[in-house]
């Protein structure tokens, strides 16, 4: 059995990230049920704010999810993440509590560290029940992040090889 020490030395954890899943680790399964109520109930604080610009957005409707799903990125010049995410009415409440999650977990985190995040860590959010209930489903929001982080770094990497032809 791993440790918490022992996980963290395997695959560190943001700060905020670590943070909230210290939170509910330490709740039963029935608070952790709240706690993710709660959470998706400020998904709607994680949404895009009017004028604000991104480096990058994904928004569709995959066949995992209920509703429609925008990832929204911005990376500043230390790459550093900043993401918001926009979700249709459909979206199901697990869902939004990991946007929001995910949102304050990652806020300001080196897209590497993003990239390199494991998906071990939702388990130690949600607890078995939903694990079982919810099967692969739970890691859809993360898998999300991550694509379009390389969908960045693709789209970074062709405009230094068009600025070097140049």
């Amino acid at each position: 059995m791993i440790t918490n020490n022992q996980h963290q030395n395997l695959s560190p954890l943001p700060q905020k990230l670590e943070t909230i899943i210290k939170l509910f680790e330490f709740l039963s399964e029935e608070e952790k049920r709240e706690t993710l109520i709660h959470y998706a109930d400020q998904s709607s604080k994680q949404a895009p704010i009017s004028g604000e610009s991104f480096d990058i957005e994904d928004i569709r409707k995959d066949e995992e999810c209920t509703d429609t799903v925008g990832i929204h990125l911005r990376i500043d010049p230390n790459g550093q993440t900043f993401w918001r995410v926009s979700l249709g009415p459909k979206v199901q409440t697990l869902t939004k509590a990991l946007t929001t999650i995910l949102c304050r977990g990652l806020e300001g985190v080196h897209f590497q560290q993003v990239l390199d995040l494991p998906h071990d860590f939702i388990p130690r959010i949600v607890g078995s029940q939903l694990v079982r209930a919810r099967s692969q489903s739970i890691y859809y929001v993360l898998t999300r992040m991550k694509g379009i982080l390389r969908a960045w770094l693709a789209k970074k990497r062709l405009e230094v090889l068009t600025s070097e032809k140049n």
